[in-house]
């Protein structure tokens, strides 16, 4: 009659144990959502901050490469003093051994102004390749972007991952307790030997080992958290419903290669290596640029000064300078050899991206089917083996391998979840659409062009537009 008791009370707790193990994904009231995740990310993180700093000095050097086409403004100014001394020979009017002091002390100041005229567009082509190269960059922040949502992502599956497992780990720990007691009582009348009784003791062993190491797993996905979305996971909600994916892995494909920012970026680069190939062309060739200065020299204790100015047309050109100029030419020329294949290479990467996404989605979908079904049959079995147990009919040995099949089959559901959600996403990535304009998330999208817009002239520093921009780069400073 104990033992009829204790095995009723036993089927009660496994009853409830499988059935809390099939909620992998409880839900909970004001919990933080996957959207809340990513927005973390996107807000909190210093790569991203990293590289919004590396585009605005790629904006800058378009600035740079336009103050080429401005004119050069100059001052000079000197002071100077002259010592000069003799002594008369007595050959003029001036008895001879006078001494004569004729010390001055003369100051100038020179205005200059230069003007680039023309130069057969070799400076144009270099404030286009700038203008290629922020492009690039603005492709690159882009695809650093996805990265970091992805991460977002994988660490917010994972965290609930971790602890689906915990709690199956903590419902297996209870299980195989109840196990035990069982086989205890059960050793006590006779029913079964002393080995049944150390299997159990073994398997409960094994099975708080592997809560441990769970729960030590969910330590590490939060701390992954933590750097992935810039602060602690507190409860997390059900994962959301899974992302639209097209089922056609070749318009994936051909989306990829319009779209992707890899792709876009070295296509930017191939573009920015032409214009300057086209520059270094230029610069072979002559030169002509307006010139003026003005000037004004004083000499103290004297009424003698000097006031003058010139204007003038310079044409020039460098005829040899010891190859310099032509190698220039041909390293231009490797680097855009170089961009068009690696242009080749990105491509093909891209490409074989999206077809690992879909096969890693379709595994995982495939995983989600198979488990479940695995979970279906391994809890019958479990169920049917306990019975057969209270009955005489299995051992202790049959139980606790049917309760670890259950357990493995759980496990095996809770990560194939996961993996489910990081493959979608990873589609997203693979096809350049997992942005935060994509997702939809509710933030302040960063404008690349805010600032390009600012230093794209190079404005003055003391101008209404300098005066602009030291305010926002003061704003920058304080983030």
């Amino acid at each position: 009659m104990k033992l009829i008791k204790h095995g009723n009370r036993l089927r009660r707790t496994i009853a409830a144990g499988v059935m809390g193990a099939g909620l992998l994904f409880p839900v909970a009231s004001s919990a933080e959502t996957l959207a809340d995740a990513l927005v973390g990310a996107y807000n909190n993180s210093g790569l991203l901050d990293q590289n919004r700093a590396v585009l605005r000095a790629a904006d800058e050097d378009v600035g740079i490469a336009n103050s080429a086409l401005k004119p050069v403004v100059q001052w000079t100014g000197n002071l100077t003093q002259s010592i000069n001394q003799s002594v008369s020979n007595g050959a003029t009017f001036v008895p001879a051994g006078t001494r004569t002091n004729t010390d001055s002390l003369t100051t100038s100041l020179n205005l200059i102004a230069s003007l680039l005229i023309y130069d057969f567009g070799a400076t144009r082509f270099s404030v286009e390749a700038a203008k290629e190269t922020v492009l690039a960059t603005r492709e690159s922040l882009v695809s650093i972007e996805q990265q970091i949502l992805l991460r977002a992502v994988s660490a917010y599956m994972g965290v609930i991952q971790s602890q689906q497992l915990v709690s199956l780990r903590e419902n297996n720990v209870r299980l195989l307790t109840q196990e035990l007691r069982a086989a205890r009582d059960r050793f006590e009348v006779g029913e079964v030997t002393r080995t049944d009784v150390a299997l159990a003791e073994a398997q409960l062993a094994q099975a708080r080992s592997g809560l441990a190491g769970a729960q030590g797993d969910l330590i590490s996905a939060r701390a992954f958290y933590k750097v992935a979305v810039g602060r602690d996971p507190g409860q997390l909600s059900p994962a959301p419903k899974l992302p639209n994916i097209s089922n056609s892995i070749q318009n994936a494909k051909a989306l990829a290669v319009r779209r992707h920012p890899d792709i876009l970026a070295v296509q930017h680069q191939v573009a920015a290596a032409e214009l300057l190939i086209r520059s270094s062309e230029a610069r072979m060739q002559p030169q002509v640029s307006v010139q003026g200065s003005l000037g004004l020299t004083e000499t103290f204790d004297s009424q003698a000064s000097t006031r003058n100015g010139t204007v003038g047309l310079q044409i020039g050109q460098t005829l040899y300078q010891g190859g310099a100029l032509s190698a220039g030419v041909r390293k231009n020329q490797a680097q855009r050899d170089a961009q068009r294949g690696n242009l080749h290479v990105v491509v093909k990467d891209v490409e074989r991206a999206v077809s690992d996404a879909y096969a890693g989605l379709a595994s995982a979908r495939a995983q989600i089917e198979a488990s479940q079904r695995q979970v279906s049959a391994a809890r019958i079995a479990f169920q049917g083996v306990r019975e057969e147990a209270a009955l005489g009919a299995r051992t202790t040995l049959d139980v606790l391998d049917a309760e670890q099949s259950l357990l493995d089959a759980q496990s095996s559901s809770v990560t194939a979840q996961t993996q489910i959600y990081v493959a979608a996403y990873s589609v997203l990535q693979a096809t350049g659409q997992l942005t935060a304009r994509d997702l939809k998330l509710p933030v302040q999208i960063y404008d690349p062009a805010a600032y390009y817009n600012l230093v794209k002239d190079s404005p003055a520093k003391l101008s209404k537009e300098g005066k602009k921009l030291d305010r926002v780069l003061r704003a920058l400073q304080k983030e």
